[in-house]
């Protein structure tokens, strides 16, 4: 799940087109233990941190208003409970929160919780939902932030990063189609092509063994 214009009905997801890499801004990961470089381009320092700063009012404030003005009011206030509950009801140990700023505005965040395999100990983790904000979309926010994110989970020796959006969009950033033999999704899927993902510790996606479960925030059908 995404905020920006092209929605995939019937599920709570929504994608954003980028082309462009972003110069000048800040990211942001909480719920991790190090900081490093930004990449190429990218300009500032790309800052990890175990707290979300006091930014809880303002992460939910941009869902908020992504949402809204790409699928109404409704929306925006349907996804900025769900990050309320997220960010309120999550264990530390299973939530990555990724922010982009730029000054002291926030331009996109991403927020990754922990799925659960029964007979399987490997981590693993799922993209919902993601906003980039509406003035900002199409000019590479996403993809960045997306990269720099992946890439930080994979150094903290997480092991899948699972999302349920568009193929298109998400393709751009290394993941592809799963069916339900390589990745049981924890609630049934109304848009089945949208359960996507990927390996980040080796080459290929073996099979994620038993039963999946999502953290509760999450688990509502409705979102699915």
């Amino acid at each position: 799940m995404s905020g920006d214009g092209r929605t995939v009905h019937g599920s709570r997801f929504t994608v954003h087109g980028s082309r462009f890499t972003v110069h000048g801004s800040r990211f942001t990961v909480h719920g991790s233990r190090f900081t490093v470089r930004a990449s190429k381009g990218l300009g500032d320092r790309v800052e990890f941190s175990t707290q979300i700063d006091g930014r809880e009012e303002q992460i939910k404030s941009l869902f908020a208003q992504t949402f809204a003005a790409s699928e109404g009011a409704d929306e925006g206030r349907l996804i900025a409970a769900l990050v309320e509950r997220l960010l309120n009801t999550t264990p530390r140990e299973d939530l990555f929160v990724f922010t982009q700023a730029e000054g002291e505005a926030l331009i996109a965040a991403a927020i990754f919780s922990r799925l659960t395999y029964s007979e399987d100990a490997r981590s693993v983790f799922i993209l919902s939902p993601m906003a980039v904000a509406t003035e900002r979309q199409k000019q590479g926010v996403g993809q960045a932030l997306l990269k720099e994110a992946l890439n930080a989970l994979s150094k903290e020796g997480v092991d899948v990063a699972i999302t349920y959006g568009d193929p298109a969009f998400y393709g751009k950033v290394g993941f592809e189609p799963l069916d339900e033999d390589t990745a049981a999704a924890p609630l049934p899927l109304s848009q089945p092509v949208g359960w996507i993902g990927q390996p980040l510790q080796e080459p290929a996606l073996l099979p994620l063994k038993g039963r999946c479960t999502c953290v509760a925030a999450l688990d509502d059908p409705a979102i699915w």
